[in-house]
């Protein structure tokens, strides 16, 4: 049958014109090949029209394999592999790399009985992983930090040959995603130090969870323990995780395609490009307009990665729980990219010995922690100081709660007065943070803060409404959307999962119909894809 099913599309395709339209656009069949090549300006994305093509293609050939365990993982592999390709070219030997060195790595820590070799291979798996990313994400950082080092050192003793270092930076390219499966590779390793995970004994069930493309490029960061029991249990998707699915999928796209990149192209852009053009309260919905950008664009990938794998019979932990709900900033970290702060969480903080070595050391170790996840978003001053506010940020509720046992209280156990309070004032610390994570530079951020305390101008509400109508109304609808009652969304996700099938197909029909009328620039990129 689906010999069949192949030799009637290539007849299919054979029957086409060499060109045709589709409304505005030109295709060639002549340019076929050139969907399937690796283009730096234009990686593949989930929200893109390729990506939804060969999806289908993919689905019907997986569930065809849906016997054949290793078959199947083979396939996978080849796809995953070629996803990645078209988003960072012939970079994917990284993941390769990666994979089979921690592959090994991992078998050689479980099979070890000296503790010595153990922790050699620890850190030889943290060298291979780390060294990657500090090299690809890092070295040019680092090499201008030498070079301003090297010239103040010249200028204390009077070495001229010091102080006439030059810093040139290098043309390094950043292979998508590397952060993330970088980390996954890691905590896989520690995990069978930890006697937490024995280790897969055949490498390519081992490439099969690295490569895994849903996640892959963008996390989430999934572990090992919570996906490796999934891979070997019969390949069966009911009818209620396929309508899940299809609802977060749903939800992503709008997320991303609509509001996300329609608010940034048209508003966020714009403000923080030159701040000095716009009033303080232009400066403010700015903040708020990125607040809800950032969201939107990586809680919208996350949504598409964890419902895609859904579809393909794996479930993946929530990576965003209503963030700005927050009532404090500890709870925020408990809401904002899981997958992250929880790895964070496990392999640094109570590595470095977590609350257990007294209250000074916490506070320590909270700032070392946040200041690294910091860096870990980019190699820039910019990410070093977000970090090291919300380090601050976490170490002041640390000492308050600490002081005062009724701030212990979280939740349904917070008064109503208290918890709106704390969402607000918690929500504003985050935006505040949101200026360092975006700005280009600290005097974009300066000028930011400086048109908000001090050419404010509320008076421009009127025409900022009139002048942003569109932006209002998706900033308005996506704050809404976000602060809905977890009852609210669960009623319409059981909409979408009970609904017969053809009015799921006209469920997606509909979204698709809603981002071609919002695309205004071609597909643009997810934030995420730059750590």
């Amino acid at each position: 049958m689906l010999n069949l099913i192949i030799h009637k599309l290539f007849l299919l395709v054979s029957w086409l014109p060499d060109q045709f339209s589709i409304g505005s656009a030109q295709f060639s069949l002549q340019k076929l090949p050139d969907l399937f090549v690796y283009h730096r300006e234009a990686p593949m994305l989930f929200s893109s029209g390729l990506f939804f093509f060969l999806f289908i293609g993919f689905v019907l050939i997986y569930f065809a394999l849906r016997k054949h365990t290793l078959a199947r993982f083979i396939y996978v592999i080849l796809f995953s592999l070629f996803f990645y390709y078209k988003s960072s070219g012939v970079w994917f030997v990284l993941l390769l790399v990666s994979a089979t060195t921690d592959f090994f790595i991992a078998r050689g820590v479980f099979h070890s009985k000296k503790v010595v070799l153990r922790k050699f291979l620890v850190f030889l798996s943290l060298c291979v992983n780390l060294g990657m990313l500090c090299y690809f994400k890092y070295f040019n950082f680092l090499y201008e930090m030498f070079v301003s080092l090297a010239n103040e050192l010249g200028f204390m003793v009077g070495d001229a040959s010091l102080q006439g270092l030059q810093y040139e930076r290098l043309d390094i390219f950043l292979p998508v995603g590397i952060s993330f499966f970088t980390f996954q590779s890691i905590s896989y390793v520690i995990d069978t130090y930890r006697g937490v995970l024995k280790p897969l004994t055949r490498w390519i069930d081992y490439l099969f969870y690295v490569s895994f493309f849903p996640q892959l490029v963008a996390g989430p960061i999934v572990r090992a323990k919570d996906f490796i029991p999934q891979m070997f249990k019969p390949l069966i998707v009911t009818r209620a995780e396929f309508g899940e699915g299809l609802f977060l999928i749903i939800c992503g796209l709008f997320k991303k395609t609509v509001i996300s990149d329609y608010i940034s192209l048209n508003f966020v852009d714009r403000i923080f490009d030159a701040p000095l053009l716009y009033t303080g309260f232009e400066n403010l919905m700015g903040v708020y307009g990125y607040a809800l950008q950032i969201y939107c664009d990586f809680s919208g990938y996350s949504d598409m990665a964890i419902g895609i794998a859904l579809l393909l019979g794996f479930r993946f932990n929530i990576n965003f729980d209503s963030p700005y709900q927050s009532a404090t900033i500890t709870e925020f970290w408990r809401r904002w990219h899981i997958s992250l702060s929880s790895w964070l969480k496990d392999y640094l903080y109570i590595s470095l010995g977590g609350n257990r070595k007294g209250k000074t050391r916490t506070y320590i170790n909270l700032m070392v922690t946040m200041l690294l996840g910091g860096l870990w978003h980019g190699a820039s001053y910019n990410f070093v100081l977000w970090g090291g506010l919300h380090g601050i940020a976490l170490a002041v509720h640390k000492y308050i709660m600490g002081r005062f046992s009724s701030f212990k209280q979280t939740g349904k156990d917070m008064p109503a007065w208290r918890r709106v309070i704390g969402v607000i004032f918690t929500f504003h610390l985050v935006c505040l943070g949101w200026i360092l994570f975006r700005a280009d530079s600290m005097q974009t951020v300066g000028s930011i803060l400086a048109q908000i305390v001090t050419n404010f101008h509320p008076e421009v509400f009127g025409q900022f409404i009139e002048g942003y109508k569109g932006v209002c109304i998706l900033m308005l609808i996506g704050y809404l959307l976000h602060f809905m009652p977890k009852k609210a969304e669960y009623t319409l996700q059981m909409l979408v999962t009970k609904s017969p099938l053809l009015l799921q197909a006209i469920y997606i029909a509909i979204m698709i119909f809603i981002v071609v009328q919002f695309k205004s620039a071609g597909v643009q990129p997810f934030i995420y894809f730059q750590f």
